[in-house]
């Protein structure tokens, strides 16, 4: 296979997705897409790293098959309540004789904003730059080649717990694969969603997952704040098995189905399967309702409590997009923009190019963002919008010189 690739593996709670994609003549093309259910996974955490090791193989092989290509390296997403995140600042003094920012001021100063305070157990999974000030002018993007003698950066810092990192890469390097680096996982997912102008303007990504959701706050063009909420899809299906009495396949498909139980034509009933597979009974919408919607709202508070906590009050926010599988439950749309009090969207992944129909879905938004994350390089990595981030050779030869300055 002439064409480089690369290949984004989605470890998630409820299934580990791998997606495969070939740099193009027009840039990224995906062209094999595998998943399997998880096993081995609670709450973004390996509980049983056997299980994960099969889900990861079976994922990656499906991908490989539909791809026609052989994986070795690949990004990998990672979750959990583990993760942390914080703002730092760091100055450094440039170098050069004709005071001219240089590529290597920018990556001493970037260094330098990393020397927080982390215990022994926790790691840096990410240090995005957010934007740069030269001798007191701040917002600059890219400093390189600006007249100054004082470069200071603000930097997003992303750090997770190392025993949880660990047994993750664990099971990517049992099942044969190399981790070519980690990407907290709303980040991938906002490079596949979001689009450049909603970074810029300020949005709430939720990527609502089986075990976890999982939160980004951007503004001008930048992550400012990103966490975890140990509560996804999953916990909705419990609640509805034990509320309605019924089989956990039986309570998924009726999420499926009937969602926050919200009937555009008025009450409806469906007849619901009892536990033991043979009984049936009847079922309406408001009685599920009244069980999908408080936990709903619950969720959704403890991400709203969560940004209110630590995203500065006077910060202009203008939107809200839910992407994950979480986000394909019908009715959740309304019940979130009744709780942010702003637009709602479903963010679908479409920044491209190879994408059917089957793959164009909210709960593929972290493997695919992967993919462009992988590629985008560094200079991308916190901005990125719709966009496939740099192709040809170049893309290729530009990955193995960004991965030491983006991750430790």
């Amino acid at each position: 296979m002439k064409h480089e690739t690369v290949c984004g593996l989605d470890i998630g709670t409820t299934k580990t997705c791998a997606v495969v994609a070939v740099d193009g003549p027009n840039g990224l093309e995906i062209v094999g897409v595998g998943e399997a259910p998880s096993l081995g996974m609670r709450k973004g955490v390996v509980v049983d790293l056997e299980q994960t090791i099969k889900s990861i193989e079976a994922a990656t092989e499906r991908a490989e098959r539909m791809a026609g290509v052989h994986v070795s390296d690949v990004y990998v997403g990672i979750t959990g309540d583990h993760i942390r995140s914080t703002n730092n600042r760091a100055v450094v003094a440039t170098t050069s004789e004709d005071r001219e920012v240089s590529a290597a001021d920018v990556r001493r100063v970037i260094d330098a904003s990393k020397i927080i305070n982390l215990p022994a157990d926790r790691q840096i999974i990410h240090a995005l730059p957010r934007y740069f000030t030269v001798d007191g002018q701040e917002g600059v993007e890219d400093p390189v080649g600006m007249a100054g003698g004082r470069l200071e950066v603000d930097t997003h810092i992303i750090t997770g717990g190392t025993t949880f990192i660990t047994n993750v890469l664990k099971c990517v390097h049992r099942a044969g694969l190399e981790a070519a680096g980690l990407v907290f996982e709303p980040l991938a997912s906002s490079h596949a969603t979001l689009y450049s102008e909603e970074k810029q303007v300020g949005v709430v990504l939720l990527d609502i997952g089986g075990g976890t959701t999982d939160i980004a706050v951007y503004s001008l063009g930048s992550a400012i704040y990103t966490a975890t909420i140990p509560v996804g899809g999953n916990i909705l299906t419990n609640d509805i098995s034990l509320g309605l009495k019924t089989s956990l396949a039986e309570a998924e498909e009726v999420k499926k189905q009937f969602g926050a139980g919200v009937a555009e034509d008025g009450e409806q009933s469906f007849t619901v399967r009892g536990l033991d597979g043979r009984t049936t009974k009847e079922v309406t919408t408001q009685q599920l309702r009244a069980i999908v919607v408080p936990r709903v709202l619950e969720t959704l508070r403890m991400a709203k409590a969560k940004i209110i906590e630590n995203v500065p009050r006077d910060l202009v926010l203008g939107e809200v997009v839910i992407t994950g599988g979480g986000a394909s439950l019908p009715g959740l749309t309304p019940i979130a923009e009744e709780v942010f009090g702003l637009p709602t969207r479903v963010g679908v992944p479409s920044a491209i190019g190879g994408l059917t129909d089957a793959v164009m879905q909210p709960q593929y938004a972290t493997a695919i963002g992967l993919v462009l994350f992988g590629a985008a390089g560094e200079t991308e990595a916190g901005e990125g919008g719709r966009r496939g981030g740099p192709s040809g050779a170049a893309l290729f030869a530009r990955i193995k010189h960004w991965f030491a300055d983006l991750w430790n």
